[in-house]
């Protein structure tokens, strides 16, 4: 196997500003040697974050990002609220930097005052949190990663988290899909006062890790204001004790190789925009464009989770890989209702997740299942994750979604994954193009389908490796709980948390309106105009 079959080259990835790839001097746009762990569930990701900070001492660095926070959001318990321990660290010496999206006030259903009080609480300590309002009209910030240097005391080692999880209410669920005891209320409340949450983060150790701290520093650096210049920005940068302006950071060191067998891409969106970016002046779309390169070599199965289940683009080209191939299997996961099912947001979401359903199936009929989850207790559990996995070989995952708002307008990072190991169980080639399946996306799918079916810990996975036997197995248990569920439910309850995915038609007169609200402002378009025009990333 060649990487760049899989993983964008430098050109490819369209931004001739950044540094990101230049700066190795070895040509490639990925590194070698990484060693990653994919957390599934917020619960285990925050375990892992909080052991790390309590290990970290003075002159060690924590760099961030986030959509939301809330100071009191626990890691691990009372006594590990994410606000208390980042002012600890920050007392204590440790370089704490955050750059939290500046959102939108509470009463327009956004978070702007839980991340204003996670960003006064840690600066009085001697942390620098600044809300970045450095967004594309109607766009946001939607990264989440924590870069972790653990300084003089173990000047070699660092690490990072990314992925879909911040640090805020509601995202500490684990695999029995209870819920966070520290509950969000944004949710429809059809999912309940304690929604149940499915998520997935990444760990990494080794090169990647300088790719995730210097798109932390090139945002940080970047010497556009971080917000527009008014009496009102000028009092909320007082309160929360931010600076005017962002000292710049120093570049961050490289570590040399590593010993991992894992091959990581780190992936970027940002908008064109006006000013622009200057490590991105025409924006960067290499999240859209490696989705599009590594489904063109789909050929047994594609697994995607998803919260919204918008994209065309996407769509397109596994409509397009399900008609060539007819092999290949498609098994999409994404949640029952909209997070926000209002008036016009709700018919204007179905809308478009209907559109892909509709493509899909007329490509590949009955080879392509969508599915939604559902707790033992029959609670709708809300699929935050956004992950995509081809042939057991290419894994990504990241803070984007499936919709034109993640591929074009709103900034986010994800990490695409190729494990150097190869996996020995049948079949060994899935794709059949001589890649090998890969151990770490191959356990991946495994993990998450062992959760989904409800099977219990060290049970026999094995009818899980065929990715052909899998899919039966999927669709079988979630035929026998949705007649369970449909039933008079007498006898045990059928195991898991699958269901079959129905995502109600609209009705006709209001769709040009759900149209209309989906083109224009759920999911807007961030490509320079020539690029809109041309229908290209």
């Amino acid at each position: 196997m060649r990487p760049d079959d899989w993983f964008l080259t430098a050109d490819e990835r369209g931004n001739a500003a950044t540094e990101i790839d230049r700066r190795r001097r070895d040509g490639l746009a990925w590194t070698s040697g990484n060693d990653v762990t994919v957390h599934v569930d917020g619960a285990s990701y925050f375990a892992r974050l909080d052991d790390e900070l309590r290990r970290l001492r003075s002159g060690a660095q924590v760099w961030f990002t986030g959509w939301q926070g809330h100071a009191d959001q626990r890691l691990a318990g009372p006594g590990t609220e994410i606000g208390a321990r980042l002012s600890k660290l920050a007392y204590l010496g440790v370089e704490v930097r955050g750059l939290l999206w500046r959102s939108h006030p509470r009463q327009a259903n956004f978070s702007e005052e839980d991340n204003m009080q996670l960003a006064s609480d840690t600066n009085e300590h001697g942390a620098v949190l600044a809300l970045d309002g450095r967004v594309r009209r109607g766009g946001s910030h939607h990264q989440k990663f924590v870069v972790i240097g653990h300084g003089p005391a173990d000047p070699t080692k660092r690490l990072a988290f990314a992925g879909g999880i911040d640090l805020c209410h509601g995202r500490r669920d684990d695999s029995i899909h209870g819920g966070d005891e520290q509950a969000t209320d944004e949710l429809d409340p059809r999912y309940g006062p304690r929604p149940p949450w499915h998520d997935v983060q990444l760990e990494l150790h080794g090169p990647a890790v300088e790719d995730l701290a210097w798109s932390f520093r090139e945002r940080w650096n970047d010497p556009e204001p971080l917000d527009h210049r008014n009496p009102l920005r000028t009092v909320q940068r007082s309160v929360i004790g931010q600076p005017e302006a962002l000292e710049p950071l120093a570049e961050p060191p490289d570590l040399g190789p590593g010993s991992g067998t894992h091959l990581v891409q780190v992936l970027r969106t940002y908008p064109a925009r006006r000013p622009p970016y200057g490590f991105a002046p025409k924006g960067e779309r290499s999240i859209a464009r490696a989705h599009l390169k590594a489904l063109r070599r789909a050929r047994r199965l594609v697994v995607m989770e998803d919260q919204y289940l918008w994209a065309q683009d996407s769509a397109n080209a596994i409509a397009e890989a399900l008609r060539t191939h007819h092999e290949l299997q498609v098994v999409i996961v994404v949640p029952r209702y909209p997070d926000q099912d209002g008036r016009i947001s709700g018919p204007a979401t179905r809308f478009a997740r209907r559109n892909v359903i509709e493509i899909l199936t007329q490509a590949g009929g009955d080879r392509v299942a969508f599915y939604d989850l559902v707790n033992e207790a029959g609670a709708p559990i809300y699929v935050h994750s956004k992950i995509c996995l081809i042939d057991d070989v290419w894994l990504e995952v990241g803070s984007d979604n499936l919709n034109r708002r993640s591929w074009t307008h709103d900034s986010e990072i994800a990490c695409a994954v190729i494990d150097e190991e190869l996996d020995p169980r049948h079949p060994t080639d899935p794709g059949g193009l001589g890649d090998g399946a890969r151990v770490l996306a191959r356990t991946t799918r495994i993990q998450l389908w062992h959760e989904h079916l409800g099977r219990s810990h060290g049970s026999n996975d094995d009818d899980l490796v065929d990715p052909g036997n899998a899919f039966d197995l999927l669709r079988v248990s979630a035929g026998r709980l949705a007649e369970w569920d449909r039933g008079p439910r007498t006898g045990p309850r059928p195991p898991g948390h699958l269901l079959p995915h129905r995502t109600p038609a609209i009705p006709a007169w209001i769709r040009p309106l759900a149209a209309f609200a989906y083109r224009t402002t759920l999911d807007p378009d961030g490509r320079p105009i020539k690029l809109r025009r041309k229908a290209e990333h």
